[in-house]
């Protein structure tokens, strides 16, 4: 692994810490998005924790949705969003992703991604919540990661952007005025560095690691999220937790994803008797939003297993689904022979650090975009394959306002913060039991379903765990205690909200409060407000 000088191309004598011009924290389609425009007018040093090609980016299965077909197909893009997001989305920023998206995925193909082709033509498939087919896919089912390879094909070639894995960060520095100045890091051998840098991006991803069950990969512990509120941005929408309906689950396998574009392809699901339930609940039935059928299965789940179903669709599913199938034939299931079980699990935040469009958050110098932030495009429920665009679309856009803010670091040496390894270390089976019991917690209380009793019980809980949290500066303990901090803001939101919608279910409150409202979490206090431009103007 090269030390952070080479990387950097700072003096490793120089006490103040290494300089770049922009600092971007996670390698995954955000990141990268902005990095390649961040290097046309500076230094920039994308720092992710572990190899490059591990972020939420790669395990995205079903694709990437996009209006391919003018502007119709756009309006039509948008309405779909809209619908899907229960009330809450911001429609300027759904109409920038769907408008711009377009653009931006013509640059992916320039760069060399392979979308599928059939007959020289892109292939565009369906899935839930979608008015027409406008999903892009890769390798079948690997999406994410053909569009993970192809940007950092791209990255690599570019002079002015350093790339360094293993590396996690433990918090941001801040200046006078709340202006933040880089981050404190902690690099793969345990050594901790200081980045300083004019503008600071935060495209860390998400947080599924806050539950037991999840499809995210263990490197989702809401880390930007955890950095930006303990350097006093606001958080918004953090009620709002995506549940995927259809993750695998058979005793002692991962909640592996069992993507969406199944149920596009017309897979439908079947309870413990054998009947389709879907059509009851919703009219696009399997097709319906997320959150609609996540409950459904859940509520079905009560009395047996719910299983996937396409021993009907006539085509070679190996070949559409290779990814998938690979994983299922480990458990001797097949697609096109037997039933596969599923269930629920955690799979992607809506809400996260307040931002403008432009991807500013209410500190100066600290941007943030893709799943770490909200711009409240995908309001209470996101769209399916929408969160590749986004990452897509608000990288760029976060990159735009870097550089147009020409943000100037003065550097001074006594605003410098100090950082020392604490005398005592949580040892590792502790900090792992620790992490084990707050996960656990977490599904069973603040999950798919909630109410008043759980939350309270949560909190209580949370507020036990408080006096226990892992000491020392592992990455795991920092893990820990960002995970911490993401529950605590999920449960207080959860609790604060008195009705459903969208992702957000309580038991309780089943029904909609008249008006929709965001809800705003900003040192210690929560509010709520008709739009983010108002909570971002109150809070800056």
């Amino acid at each position: 692994m090269p030390s952070v000088a080479s990387s950097v191309g700072s003096n490793p004598s120089d006490p103040r810490g290494h300089h770049v011009d922009f600092l971007v924290i996670g390698a995954g389609i955000a990141g990268l998005s902005a990095a390649i425009r961040l290097a046309g007018v500076g230094s920039v040093l994308v720092v992710t924790k572990e190899e490059l090609a591990e972020s939420n980016t790669s395990y995205a299965q079903g694709g990437i949705a996009v209006a391919m077909g003018g502007d119709e197909d756009v309006a039509l893009h948008l309405d779909d969003t809209l619908a899907a997001g229960d009330g809450l989305v911001e429609k300027e920023s759904a109409r920038l992703l769907v408008e711009q998206g377009p653009v931006r995925v013509q640059e992916l193909l320039e760069w060399g991604t392979s979308f599928d082709r059939e007959n020289g033509q892109l292939m565009l498939t369906r899935e839930g919540a979608h008015s027409r087919s406008r999903i892009l896919h890769a390798n079948g089912d690997a999406t994410g990661r053909e569009i993970a390879v192809s940007l950092l094909r791209h990255v690599r070639a570019i002079p002015n952007v350093r790339l360094l894995e293993w590396t996690t960060g433990i918090d941001l520095i801040v200046e006078q005025h709340n202006r933040v100045a880089g981050a404190i890091l902690l690099d793969g051998e345990g050594g901790i560095l200081k980045i300083y840098a004019r503008a600071t991006l935060l495209a860390s991803g998400g947080a599924g690691q806050v539950y037991s069950d999840t499809t995210n990969p263990a490197v989702a512990t809401g880390d930007g999220i955890a950095m930006a509120w303990r350097a006093g941005a606001a958080v918004v929408d953090m009620e709002f937790y995506q549940f995927h309906p259809t993750a695998f689950s058979a005793p002692g396998a991962p909640r592996f994803l069992l993507s969406e574009a199944l149920r596009g392809e017309g897979a439908i699901l079947v309870n413990a008797s054998g009947e389709r339930f879907m059509l009851k609940e919703h009219p696009l039935a399997e097709l319906a939003p997320r959150d609609v059928v996540a409950r459904a299965i859940t509520r079905e789940g009560m009395d047996g297993p719910v299983h996937l179903d396409m021993r009907h669709v006539a085509k070679d599913l190996h070949e559409r689904f290779p990814g998938i199938s690979a994983f299922l034939a480990k458990y001797h299931l097949d697609l096109n022979r037997d039933l596969v079980p599923v269930r629920p699990a955690a799979h992607y935040l809506m809400g996260g650090i307040l931002t403008d469009v432009h991807g500013r958050t209410t500190l100066p110098g600290l941007y943030a975009a893709g799943e770490a932030a909200c711009t409240g495009v995908h309001g209470a429920n996101r769209l399916a394959s929408n969160s590749l665009l986004e990452g897509l679309v608000f990288g760029a856009l976060a990159a735009e306002a870097m550089m147009a803010d020409r943000i100037s670091n003065l550097f001074r040496p006594e605003s410098f913060p100090s950082i020392s390894v604490p005398a005592e270390r949580t040892p590792d089976e502790q900090v792992e039991r620790w992490i084990e019991d707050l996960r656990n917690n977490m599904w069973k209380f603040a999950g798919l379903l909630r109410d008043a009793q759980g939350l309270q019980l949560m909190q209580h809980k949370l507020q036990a765990l408080a006096g226990t949290i892992p000491q020392g500066l592992s990455r795991r303990a920092i893990e820990a205690r960002n995970l911490y901090t993401v529950a605590s803001l999920i449960v207080t939101a959860a609790l604060a909200r008195c009705e459903s919608r969208g992702a957000h279910f309580r038991m309780d409150y089943p029904q909609h409060n008249a008006e929709a409202l965001h809800s705003v979490l900003y040192r210690n206090d929560i509010s709520f407000c008709r739009s983010l431009l108002e909570a971002f103007v109150t809070q800056q």
